[in-house]
């Protein structure tokens, strides 16, 4: 069991869904350093229409994970969000869905859930 904060829900936005790797042909030069000047990790998600740091899951794809907006996309890319994950293949496996996403507030002080 672990134990993750429990977020007050700001409100929720139908979005394209897509997933991207840290290679120069999905991003940039610095292919491992995102928009926000952190090196990738499980979690991050690229955003347009959200500030750096925002807090969103994807419940209908992920359950209860949470994810953190950390990355931009193309500029013509109006309504997505974009999961990094590690592995090129498996970022072209996930295809494209559509989805509600969750944009989560501030944690609820002295609210936990178990997992």
């Amino acid at each position: 069991t672990t134990n993750q904060a429990v977020y007050a829900v700001q409100r929720t936005a139908s979005v394209w869904v897509t997933a991207y790797a840290s290679v120069p042909q999905e991003t940039d030069n610095t292919p491992f350093i995102t928009a926000s000047n952190k090196h990738v990790q499980d979690g991050f998600i690229a955003a347009n229409f959200l500030p750096f740091g925002t807090k969103v899951t994807i419940p209908s794809i992920f359950g209860d994970k949470v994810f953190t907006v950390e990355d931009r996309m193309s500029a013509r890319k109006v309504g997505f969000v974009d999961v990094w994950i590690p592995s090129v293949s498996d970022a072209k496996d996930f295809g494209i869905h559509k989805a509600q996403i969750v944009v989560l507030g501030d944690p609820i002080a002295g609210h936990i859930a178990e997992r």
